[in-house]
């Protein structure tokens, strides 16, 4: 399958947007599957598999939670969580099919473009879990039932109550272009993460690429996962981060940490992140059961308030002491966008910052 190899842009071309905003795709390529129900066939079928493999971006901590709330609800079915960020899994799995290798079942990215892709080459499994079926908003499930939005979360700015007062702290993107805060940012980078690939796409639509040339003069401490500007403002090392995930502001804060955070003034980016089914799963059964799983009530309740995530399944409650979601002013997430101008976005930014 030599086209997994090719450039993320160039994969897409022809394909049109099969995104549009914060939806994914209600162009009609085949009907969606019925949704189907967690029998005890199903189940059975997928003891004798005895595992899943699950190739995620989602930080660790709630991935392994995710995968022990899943193996206590069905005991001997092991989760193999294999995490790393967005964009390598992305390589990790075009590299594994290029060679014919089918390691992975499950697949959760911070990249929704992503999806695109794996659609478009006719490698993901249609399949819809009940709860997706009922509950979950057009604009965040496939039209064709190969993916739905596991998860929804933030990219937001946070800082340091230890080094920052409140009222001295930034509230927008525009801020953080004060020369008071030079030397004392840091930011992760959209190569590395899917999370700050959709958010830089996202400011740069709305702020311009002026916004990053001046932020870039600021002295920035680069990092490269999502989830490591929140780990560099915890430690005191940096008073201020300008992206960065909302959920490790969350877990944070919650375990008395000295991190806030902040929700710009001109929208925090959103981010989508979907999960979806390969054809080629080699524990099909086990496959189908932790999609169910990780779309029902419990386990979308489960990222909420282990791992400040936000949910679409309308039965979940918000944590109290978070700001609830729909107060929050968010940009537009653009999934075909992103797969279309990713690799331009990756070499501006890289001209821009010099990494």
């Amino acid at each position: 399958m030599k086209h997994l190899k090719l450039s993320r842009r160039g994969l897409l071309k022809g394909t049109g947007g099969l995104f549009a905003g914060a939806a994914f795709s209600t162009r009609v390529m085949a009907a969606a599957p019925p949704p189907e129900p967690v029998t005890p066939d199903l189940i059975e079928a997928a003891k004798k598999e005895g595992q899943v493999s699950y190739y995620t971006s989602v930080d660790l901590p709630v991935a392994e939670k995710l995968a022990k709330a899943f193996e206590a609800k069905y005991p001997g079915i092991a989760v193999r969580v294999e995490r790393t960020g967005a964009e390598r899994v992305f390589q990790r799995i075009g590299q594994e099919y290029s060679s014919n290798i089918h390691a992975v079942d499950v697949v959760n990215s911070s990249d929704a473009a992503h999806f695109i892709v794996w659609k478009r080459d006719g490698i993901l499994a249609a399949y819809v879990p009940e709860d997706v079926a009922k509950f979950y908003p057009p604009e965040h499930k496939d039209a064709d039932g190969q993916f739905a939005s596991w998860r929804v979360w933030l990219s937001i700015i946070a800082y340091n109550t230890n080094l920052v007062k409140a009222d001295e702290a930034p509230k927008s993107f525009a801020d953080l272009l004060d020369p008071k805060w030079k030397g004392k940012i840091v930011k992760a980078h959209p190569g590395y993460s899917g999370t700050i690939m959709t958010a830089t796409y996202q400011m740069q639509r709305d702020l311009g690429w002026g916004f990053f040339e001046a932020l870039a003069k600021q002295n920035i401490m680069q990092v490269q996962s999502s989830a490591d500007p929140p780990k560099k403002l915890d430690l005191g090392e940096r008073a201020v981060m300008a992206d960065g995930n909302e959920y490790n502001i969350f877990q944070m804060k919650e375990a008395g940490r000295p991190v806030e955070p902040v929700y710009a003034s001109e929208g925090s980016p959103l981010i989508i992140g979907p999960n979806g089914i390969f054809k080629d799963s080699p524990h099909p059964n086990a496959a189908k059961l932790f999609q169910a799983f990780c779309f029902s009530r419990d386990a979308q309740q489960l990222i909420i308030e282990v791992g400040g995530l936000r949910s679409v399944h309308p039965q979940t409650v918000e944590k109290p002491g978070r700001k609830p979601f729909r107060d929050i002013k968010t940009m537009k997430d653009d999934a075909a966008a992103v797969e279309k101008e990713g690799d331009a976005i990756k070499a501006h930014y890289t001209r821009l910052f010099h990494v």
